[in-house]
């Protein structure tokens, strides 16, 4: 059996907070629409109780990819590497910017457009994570 290590640990808080922020959306999503045709004032219950978990799990994976960065020998960092490295973070980025839009929205409109990007971006920034260990 290969032997565990801090960066072992660290991969694994990293894509552990990035599968319950992803995966919360994605349970959600198909949670939701139930909810408010069935027990409509449960709605918003749910909704905060995943709020409290989806940025914990945003702030653990800020923190962790931090800790990615801080690990990685610039020296030895190519072009190619150094470009998704921003992509990845422009994808994070823009995801946490889309669920705090659907989180404080009002209207109908900022709730399904902040939901939607947030996933949609989150979807991305997995995808483009998973280029650092599989891309060639």
């Amino acid at each position: 059996m290969l032997s565990p290590s801090l960066d072992t640990l660290r991969l694994f808080l990293h894509v552990l907070a990035a599968s319950v922020w992803v995966g919360g959306q994605i349970a959600l999503g198909g949670i939701v629409p139930v909810l408010r045709r069935h027990h409509p004032e449960t709605t918003k219950t749910v909704a905060r109780a995943f709020s409290r978990v989806a940025w914990t799990s945003f702030i653990l994976v800020v923190m962790t990819g931090i800790w990615n960065l801080i690990d990685v020998d610039v020296q030895d960092a190519s072009w190619s590497y150094a470009s998704t490295v921003f992509m990845h973070v422009a994808l994070a980025t823009a995801a946490g910017i889309a669920a705090v839009a659907h989180t404080v929205g009002r209207s109908r409109l900022a709730l399904a457009l902040g939901g939607a990007l947030g996933l949609l971006f989150s979807l991305a920034a997995l995808f483009v994570g998973f280029l650092f260990r599989t891309g060639s």
